[in-house]
Formats: C-alpha cells, sequence, structure tokens
C-alpha cells in the first residue's frame, strides 16, 4: 500500500504574498488606504475565535500559532511565518468571525486590511480571487496532513514531521534557532513535554539532529524524513 503523501503538515507554503502580484496599482492604494500595522509582542492573542472578523490579517513579520480553543485544552491548526495570511477563511462572504484563535510566538507585525475592502477587490479581480482561492485550497491540505499526523502517528513520527516542517516551510534551512519552548513543540506535536525532551534525545543519540541553546540542526534529513512517512 502507497505510503500518504501529505505535506509537512505544521504549515503551509509561503505563496500568500503572491496574491499582492495580481493587483493593479490603483487596487494596491486601496488596500494601502483601508490597512492598519500593528506589532503583537511575544504572546499576545491576535484574534480570538468567535469574535467579528472586521478585517483580514497578513502576518507580515514573526511566527505566529493558530488554534482552536476547547474546553481545558487547545488544538494546534498549525504554524505561521512571515508572508502568509491568518485567519483567511473570514474573507469569505457568510463568514463573520473568525474560526480560530492565533497567538505570537515572537514578536510579530502584521497588516488588517479591511475585510468589505478585501472582499470588494476579490470579486472584480479574477487573478486575485483565484490566488486566494489556491491559497485557501493549501490550507486545506495541509490541515488534512495535520490530522492525519495527530491521529495516525506515533509519538516518533509526529516529532520527525514538526521538526521537518520547520527546517522545510518556516525556516528554508536545515540550521535554524528555535524561538519554541519544549512546552510549546509538545502541545503542537499533541505530544507531553516529557515525551518530547525524551525523544529529542533520542534523535540527538541517532545523529539526527544537534542542538545548541535554542539552535537545532537538523544532520540525517533522509533518516528523519522516513521517521515522519513511517509514522
Amino acid at each position: 500500500m502507497p505510503e500518504p503523501m501529505f505535506m509537512n503538515s505544521c504549515t503551509i507554503p509561503s505563496r500568500s504574498s503572491c496574491c499582492f502580484d495580481k493587483l493593479t496599482h490603483e487596487e494596491l492604494e486601496m488596500i494601502e488606504k483601508n490597512q492598519v500595522e500593528l506589532t503583537y509582542k511575544k504572546g499576545e492573542i491576535i484574534c480570538k475565535q468567535g469574535s467579528l472578523a472586521p478585517h483580514v490579517i497578513f502576518l507580515k513579520t514573526g511566527l505566529i500559532k493558530a488554534y482552536i480553543e476547547g474546553c481545558g485544552s487547545n488544538l494546534v491548526l498549525k504554524i505561521l511565518s512571515g508572508g502568509k495570511f491568518v485567519a483567511l477563511s473570514s474573507a469569505m462572504e457568510g463568514s463573520n468571525v473568525f474560526q480560530y484563535s492565533t497567538q505570537a510566538y515572537i514578536d510579530s507585525t502584521v497588516q488588517l486590511i479591511d475585510i468589505n475592502i478585501f472582499r470588494q477587490i476579490m470579486k472584480s479581480n479574477a487573478g486575485f480571487a483565484t490566488e486566494i482561492f489556491n491559497v485557501q485550497s493549501t490550507n486545506a491540505v495541509q490541515i488534512y496532513g495535520r490530522f492525519f499526523c495527530l491521529t495516525q502517528k506515533q509519538s516518533y513520527g509526529r516529532l520527525a514531521d514538526i521538526l521537518l516542517c520547520l527546517s522545510d516551510s518556516v525556516f528554508g534551512k536545515n540550521t535554524f534557532e528555535l524561538e519554541l519552548s519544549r512546552k510549546e513543540i509538545a502541545e503542537l506535536s499533541g505530544m507531553t513535554q516529557e515525551s518530547v525532551i525524551r525523544i529529542l534525545k533520542k534523535f540527538k543519540e541517532e545523529n539526527l539532529i544537534s542542538t545548541s541553546g535554542k539552535t537545532i540542526e537538523i544532520i540525517d534529513y533522509d533518516k528523519l524524513q522516513q521517521i515522519s512517512v513511517r509514522g
């Protein structure tokens, strides 16, 4: 039986900013006049699940998590780095609230674009609307991969998946400085903090990764990928 081919499931590729390339000069000016730029400190809530959505959020710089709030626990859907839309589902007609919450992992800067202006441009610019549709489709595929990882993979596969996702899709290199705490990695991978610490130690002993403070280096990418695929 072939292995399921899902992208590393913690985030989506950085293609959101390409949407703006489809806008005319006039449309770009319209967005510029109807947006505000804000910086959120580490730990601050950017949008709250269930609250009214008066704007579309575009993350310029930083690192945030998107999560569904539950009774006593939260489910992390993905993490997002600069150059991506946040809570884009709120831009769809008939959707007036944020479907999930987002919180800054590190200091992050966002553009808040008036949702009515955004919808107006989507209606009048087919190329822009197509790009937004493509981003939404990629979001859906990412969520499929996310739930496959959480429900079908064992702990080693989950953590390997997260490390590869951080390397490939968030930082774009094999050596990166990870601002997330072990507790936050545990939340992202659906495990206990103790399990994350134990598996990271095992990966180091097997020379799959190396760590120094907040810096992580992927040493054996292929083997880590095998662990991720096999779960």
